[in-house]
């Protein structure tokens, strides 16, 4: 199949292309993920974090992947998701070398980008990336597949349309927070904030079908709405949801409100300063709204939408978001490499 008919193929269709002999190979949107996979990587996640607790642990999970190498090619600006893919790399005894910007590249003498991809799998066995076009990571994946030495690519991140494994640590993050209040089934789910241009947001609704009786609540300004291709999706997998701007309204109704950051860096004309977005911030006398037992998420990095005030607030996980997202992303390499039996029977 060329590149144009493979990339015209729905999510679903192109599940199968990311597997190797029935194991996850390419880590590229959320829709590749099904309810067994999702509870696999979240019971392994919590498994690795027990192992790691003592020296020995430690040193076991370091043996695991010596002598392999991986790329973090990082073309879009990243803190948490750059510093958590390194820091599992090095859990697991992997080697690391980074590409961060483009000018230090041969980029600059005309090289395209999947030339210089394709370079970077001459010399490792993983290639971790994040690019501002959507659809890139998937080109990469579908031309390394085609070439004499296809290496496991992960998406960390493409444009405004996908961010996978932070769907992946979300879910970790809901799992933990519900594994005492019937799981992530039957919960309500406030998604708020820039909704149109969030992959963080979109990630995480494509997962939502993997779970019963869940309801998303759409709360954004109305230039800022979810998209309607993904609320056709969740139409098709008959998961609910309602769209609003009222966010006191929403709040004592969910389980989980996933604040999100107005995402100007895709302005095309300072657009985002012509929006009220001050209705979307999560004020602290919402606090009062909230159910005792409910979570405040948030992808990070926040602005105003999220005062540091709430940070003390026991229902404030999006610190905890930060260190699940490392542990989700050791066992997501693991699961690459198939090594989780070992961890398993450590």
């Amino acid at each position: 199949m060329d590149w144009e008919s493979f990339k015209r193929l729905r999510g679903s269709q192109k599940k199968a292309f990311f597997m190797r002999d029935g194991n996850i190979y390419h880590v590229i949107m959320a829709q590749q993920f099904d309810r067994g996979f999702l509870d696999e990587i979240c019971n392994l996640a919590t498994r690795i974090r027990q192992i790691a607790k003592s020296n020995e642990g430690t040193r076991f999970l370091l043996s695991l992947l010596q002598g392999r190498r991986a790329m973090l090619y990082f073309v879009q600006p990243s803190t948490r998701t750059f510093l958590s893919f390194m820091s599992a790399c090095q859990i697991l005894g992997m080697q690391c070398s980074e590409v961060r910007d483009t000018s230090t590249s041969s980029e600059v003498k005309g090289e395209t980008p999947e030339d210089t991809v394709r370079t970077f799998s001459s010399y490792v066995d993983l290639i971790i990336m994040r690019y501002p076009e959507p659809g890139f990571a998937e080109r990469i994946a579908f031309l390394l597949n085609n070439s004499g030495r296809p290496v496991p690519v992960i998406n960390a991140g493409s444009g405004r349309d996908q961010h996978p494994t932070q769907a992946l640590l979300d879910i970790y993050t809901l799992h933990r927070s519900f594994e005492d209040q019937g799981g992530i089934d039957g919960k309500k789910i406030a998604l708020v904030g820039d909704l149109k241009r969030g992959r963080t947001v979109r990630s995480l609704a494509y997962l939502m079908k993997n779970y019963e009786g869940v309801k998303l609540y759409f709360v954004s300004p109305p230039e800022l709405r979810m998209e309607d291709d993904l609320k056709e999706y969740l139409r098709e997998h008959e998961v609910e949801f309602e769209e609003s701007e009222d966010l006191a309204e929403v709040i004592p109704q969910v389980d989980a409100v996933y604040m999100t950051r107005i995402q100007d860096e895709y302005d095309l004309e300072g657009e985002s300063k012509r929006i009220d977005y001050s209705r979307f911030h999560f004020k602290v006398e919402y606090l009062q709204l909230l159910k005792p037992n409910a979570i405040i998420m948030h992808p990070l990095p926040r602005r105003q939408e999220l005062p540091t005030e709430i940070d003390q607030d026991r229902r404030a996980v999006y610190w905890r978001q930060v260190r699940n997202g490392m542990w989700v992303r050791v066992a997501l390499i693991a699961k690459i490499f198939r090594v989780g039996g070992e961890i398993w029977h450590y």
